[in-house]
């Protein structure tokens, strides 16, 4: 027996496998819908994740321009209220309603103070108050009134 040229086998492997995806056609259509539905989701979960891999990238550069918010004066939580006010013996003649202030506000008025006046606010908060937020504020602006 000759051997047929390569384009006449290649044809023929060409015909026999048509006519066997032919055969097979009804079988694949019953499941097309599936797999293209199946294909679709999970092109549309890659977009998605790439979008939010971009836009975390995109949160970490803009992290370093934007100055960190502080917390508003009306946000306040049960945690940043005291339990109970506390009774205090002791008058504060700088600061009358100092044990009623929020941060925010004795942080818009912390500039009116003398360096006197501080130094006894931020005393008068580690022996009575003690909460770290009120104390490291009032040493730091201390600080600076002292370092000009």
């Amino acid at each position: 027996m000759s051997s047929f040229p390569l384009p006449v086998r290649i044809a023929a492997g060409l015909a026999a496998t048509a006519v066997e995806q032919a055969r097979q056609l009804p079988t694949t259509l019953l499941g097309l819908p599936v797999t293209v539905a199946s294909q679709a989701l999970q092109a549309s979960m890659r977009i998605q994740q790439q979008i939010t891999e971009l836009a975390i990238k995109g949160d970490e550069a803009l992290a370093g321009l934007r100055t960190p918010e502080e917390q508003p004066a009306w946000a306040t939580f049960d945690e940043d209220e005291p339990a109970e006010p506390a009774v205090l013996s002791e008058d504060l003649s700088v600061l009358p309603d100092y044990d009623h202030l929020t941060l925010p506000q004795l942080r818009g008025r912390l500039r009116s103070f003398s360096e006197p006046e501080l130094a006894e606010l931020l005393s008068y908060e580690q022996r009575h108050g003690q909460r770290p937020e009120f104390v490291r504020m009032l040493q730091n602006r201390l600080e600076r009134l002292r370092n000009q």
